[in-house]
């Protein structure tokens, strides 16, 4: 990805060896190791758990495809917000022309696609792209939702569940597309404040 050799070593060096404890009402445990992970807190850890996803989403060949919202001579083709990712296949969602393959936020992915068969190719290669950097795909986390029929899947022995609306950057999305329901969601939780 074009990092500094001087720069990959200030963050190896940065995070090698490092200990927690955990501390409860009842005292605090004893020191452990931390293997793997971004300590929590830190400045950097939105930005390395990022790179690690732009390294899977190209890994997983999203850069050949072309694919992106254009915005002034300029493809973007991935939204990001904290630890989220949302990802869409080459043939995707058409928006100026192109195909957006690929959103993002905080840690959740979401993958869109034209056909089941697109979709299904697109969680695997993210999975296996994933797996190579010993992130794992959560199956428990993981759903479906499609605008029309679809068979059930099983990854790894799991069943993947299939859902009719999901929340992604604070709205919901529906398998109708109707935009109804997060409006009658926003007033409610807007009432409740109230």
């Amino acid at each position: 990805m074009g990092i500094p050799d001087h720069l990959t070593c200030l963050l190896r060096n940065l995070y090698a060896d490092q200990e927690a404890t955990v501390r409860t009402g009842h005292g605090t445990a004893d020191w452990f190791q931390l293997g793997k992970a971004v300590s929590q807190g830190y400045i950097l850890s939105p930005c390395l758990f990022n790179f690690y996803a732009e390294c899977i989403m190209r890994n997983a060949g999203l850069e050949e495809a072309q694919a992106g919202i254009k915005i002034a001579w300029r493809n973007i083709n991935n939204l990001r917000y904290a630890d989220d990712t949302t990802l869409m296949a080459e043939t995707g969602i058409k928006i100026a022309w192109r195909n957006i393959n690929n959103l993002r936020y905080a840690d959740d992915t979401t993958l869109m696609a034209e056909s089941e068969e697109e979709l299904k190719s697109l969680l695997m290669k993210v999975k296996e792209e994933s797996e190579k950097v010993g992130l794992k795909l959560n199956i428990q986390k993981t759903k479906i939702m499609a605008s029309g029929p679809i068979t059930s899947w099983e990854i790894d022995g799991e069943t993947v569940e299939t859902v009719s609306d999901f929340i992604f950057g604070g709205s919901k999305i529906t398998a109708d597309g109707d935009g109804s329901h997060e409006i009658k969601r926003r007033l409610l939780l807007g009432r409740k404040v109230m």
